[in-house]
């Protein structure tokens, strides 16, 4: 006759080995429904900078310098004074979530597949931060100040010679996450007026789509 403390050591063993494969499978699906509910939450934070419409509302930019301008939608404004290049972007967040502009980075426009952007470590910092909420106008601003920074003779050059470049917009979401890099591409427009076109966007904080 089977020994009764054998049988129960069994039963036990067998109903503990059950109970550890459902709490298992529990777990796994709580991390599961944990992972799907935090890529939603960070979906509904996620900004995207593209530029603004001709229909939206002109924008009235400020430097620090007192030196301002009314920026018209979809155009940028590309100015030489006083030794100083005045530079802005009229824009648009089509993301979901707040857009906080951080930084940037010119350069000559380069038009190859293989074209990336430079370590967000070196992108130029802004003065103050800029939002823009989800599904609204904004726009960006900044300055090169004097020949002798290394950005001047690029886009000074860019200016005079009537020919595009980039400038390279550094943002995330309100939280300073879900960082993206957004390449601009200011083109001129006319005698003296310039366009700014979304040539690509890369993502710092996770996987390209790409």
């Amino acid at each position: 006759m089977a020994d009764a403390a054998a049988i129960a050591s069994i039963v036990s063993a067998t109903a503990t080995l059950g109970l550890a494969g459902t709490t298992f499978a529990a777990v796994r699906s709580a991390n599961t429904a944990a992972r799907t509910a935090e890529r939603s939450l960070m979906a509904g934070l996620r900004p995207l900078l593209i530029p603004s419409r001709g229909v939206d509302p002109p924008m009235k930019v400020l430097w620090s310098d007192s030196h301002f301008i009314r920026l018209d939608g979809g155009r940028a404004h590309v100015e030489k004074a006083d030794g100083v290049i005045y530079l802005a972007l009229a824009i648009r967040n089509a993301g979901t979530g707040m857009a906080v502009l951080d930084g940037w980075y010119p350069r000559c426009a380069v038009f190859e597949p293989s074209a990336t952007h430079a370590d967000p470590a070196a992108f130029r910092r802004l003065v103050i931060d800029l939002y823009i909420p989800p599904g609204e106008p904004g726009y960006w601003e900044s300055a090169i100040r004097g020949s002798d920074d290394p950005a001047w003779s690029d886009v000074a050059g860019a200016i005079d010679e009537r020919r595009a470049f980039t400038i390279d917009v550094l943002y995330g979401d309100q939280e300073g996450g879900q960082r993206v890099v957004s390449r601009f591409i200011v083109v001129p427009a006319g005698e003296d007026g310039w366009y700014a076109q979304t040539g690509r966007h890369w993502n710092i904080d996770r996987p390209d789509p790409r």
